[in-house]
């Protein structure tokens, strides 16, 4: 990765945060939870994807329409988002695996 893609980059990273304060405050604050627990969560190909757009997309949508956040994403919005990252590969994932087990199962 050259200086020019860190360059674009943040480049892109600034047009979709001015994506997210253009959003009305309460899509704002869902969105900034909804962020916080994904990149907690960590799917692997976040920064590839198209997944945090995508969600600022579906919020301009809804604001389009005159919808309520949580008309949205429904009250429980950790639901929401796991929905969203259920066929994504994460980094918890691999750990597990590095130790022995099956994604999405604990050892007892």
């Amino acid at each position: 990765m050259g200086i020019q893609d860190i360059i674009e980059g943040k480049k892109q990273w600034r047009a979709h945060m001015a994506r997210v304060k253009a959003l009305p405050p309460d899509y704002q604050i869902v969105y900034k939870e909804m962020q916080r627990y994904i990149f907690k969560v960590g799917p692997v190909d976040l920064l590839d994807g198209s997944l945090l757009s995508g969600i600022v997309d579906f919020f301009e949508e809804g604001v389009a329409t005159d919808r309520g956040v949580l008309e949205l994403t429904g009250n429980d919005v950790a639901a929401f988002c796991d929905d969203l990252l259920k066929n994504s590969r994460t980094y918890a994932d691999i750990h597990q695996e590095s130790i022995g087990g099956k994604p999405g199962t604990a050892e007892k």
